[in-house]
């Protein structure tokens, strides 16, 4: 593509030469012959950096924040928000995109509300696919991912990957830092939805409005005026968030107990599924929901306003509720015991997150809620003695083990959390934490494994070896067999 095709309306210069774009990208070693090259300012390096090394591997053209400086022997482009203008311009390179795509943001839940929503959109027929912190799913693909919201260039690339495989509806994660650093803006959106704010990334963002603002961004600027904005109506954020989609022009759509569009009216917690009675368009549909935990079925309400929004009849929406099958990692069912107590992968690995797991187990447990949990490394410290409390309140036993580490020194995360929850017992090496919690459980207990939830290998030491907790579970289960 020429650069004053990809360039047009996006950024301004060039310096009148005009050559052909092969490829775009911020980052200077991914740079090949024939790239733009992105000079994004960020939070740890100025891309302006690494302008000589990108001419070096043969960038063709260079994007940056202001008037570039010098002669650099290629056409300088300037864009007040270069994030933006590198967004559009990987939307405009790789072209088509899935007709349909919707987008949620929230704190806690948006995996599953993205695998909901695609679930939904197949039980109707559609080529669908979610985009989100396990991956890429679709008709033809499930990749393992490892960003909540994939950087623009690799986005734009997958969204027209999906599209020439025939994918019409795609719904994805929009984190804080997605939408914060613009990797959606070259995405055309149907519609989206919010689902909770809770403490998460204050490493990130300087307060919880700061953070609550960049989940704003979704409404107020990316979702097009009259599109559908559903919100589950529940959360101390909701009103909030009500106002600012309506300020921005939005057709709101709430849903949950306080919900005007999908009611939930009542509400029967069993073992292993849910019996709800949702009100929707003046009738009452009874919905058997297969998964554990009340904020599954507040995801599950957000995902049918989603697919409703986008052309899914209600009664069918709501009848595939009876069949979703959960993200892996979220109130996982890992394996049952001997004695029948369930025990249970999660994700949590944030304050309301961690609380919401424990809390939902709570109806269906005679006996005792056994936890094992720890907080990552290199990422929000205050969250640490917050989640060592929920554990303390909620769990009636609290098993403290490493999470992931990282660059952090493990016992000094464990001591953060143990002064909030001086009761817990404490067992560094996570597999040991498992087997003991399982070990210790009797019939009646439930056991919640929360923290990595799907994922592979645990960090520690700048080194990551493979780890996964519902492995673990399985062999500590075996093992107490023998």
């Amino acid at each position: 593509m020429k650069l004053s095709e990809l360039a047009d309306g996006i950024a301004s210069g060039g310096n009148g030469r005009d050559v052909e774009i092969t490829g775009l990208t911020s980052d200077s070693r991914a740079v090949r012959p024939g790239f733009l090259f992105a000079a994004l300012p960020g939070t740890r390096a100025d891309g302006a950096a690494f302008v000589s090394d990108a001419l070096a591997a043969g960038a063709a053209a260079v994007l940056r924040a202001g008037e570039g400086s010098g002669e650099l022997g290629v056409p300088q482009l300037s864009a007040p928000d270069p994030r933006r203008a590198l967004a559009l311009a990987a939307a405009r390179f790789y072209g088509a995109q899935p007709a349909h795509v919707v987008a949620v943001t929230g704190t806690s839940g948006k995996t599953s509300i993205a695998a909901f929503t695609r679930q939904i959109w197949t039980a109707a027929g559609k080529a669908a696919a979610s985009i989100g912190t396990t991956g890429v799913v679709s008709p033809t693909r499930d990749d393992y991912g490892t960003l909540t919201t994939p950087e623009p260039v690799a986005l734009a690339k997958l969204m027209s990957e999906l599209a020439a495989e025939g994918v019409t509806h795609a719904a994805m994660e929009a984190s804080s830092h997605g939408l914060e650093q613009r990797r959606l803006d070259g995405v055309p959106l149907r519609a989206a939805a919010f689902i909770n704010l809770g403490r998460d990334h204050m490493d990130y963002h300087a307060t919880v409005d700061d953070y609550f603002a960049a989940k704003m961004r979704l409404f107020d600027t990316l979702l097009p005026k009259g599109a559908p904005a559903v919100i589950f109506a529940d959360d101390r954020w909701s009103s909030r968030a009500v106002e600012v989609a309506k300020g921005a022009g939005a057709t709101v759509i709430t849903v949950g107990r306080e919900g005007g569009f999908l009611k939930l009216k009542r509400l029967e917690h069993e073992r292993h599924r849910q019996v709800a009675e949702i009100e929707a368009m003046g009738r009452i549909h009874r919905i058997v929901l297969p998964l554990a935990g009340e904020f599954q079925m507040a995801n599950a309400l957000v995902a049918a306003g989603l697919a409703i929004s986008t052309g899914v009849n209600v009664d069918d929406a709501l009848a595939a509720l009876e069949h979703l099958k959960g993200a892996p990692g979220r109130l996982d069912l890992a394996g049952t015991t001997a004695a029948g107590v369930p025990v249970f992968v999660d994700y949590a690995h944030k304050p309301e997150a961690l609380e919401n797991v424990l809390a939902s187990v709570r109806p269906f447990t005679t006996g005792r809620v056994i936890c094992v949990f720890g907080c990552g490394g290199d990422r929000d410290t205050g969250k640490r003695p917050i989640m060592g409390e929920i554990a303390g309140r909620l769990a009636d036993v609290a098993i403290v083990t490493d999470d992931n580490p990282r660059s952090e020194v493990p016992g000094a995360i464990r001591a953060a959390i143990l002064e909030a929850v001086p009761s817990a017992e404490e067992i560094a090496d996570r597999r040991a934490a498992i087997a003991r919690a399982v070990e210790m459980s009797r019939a009646g207990d439930t056991v919640i494994v929360a923290g990595k939830g799907h994922e592979n290998g645990q960090t520690a030491g700048g080194v990551t070896l493979p780890f996964s907790d519902h492995d673990e579970v399985r062999a500590a289960i075996a093992g107490a067999g023998r």
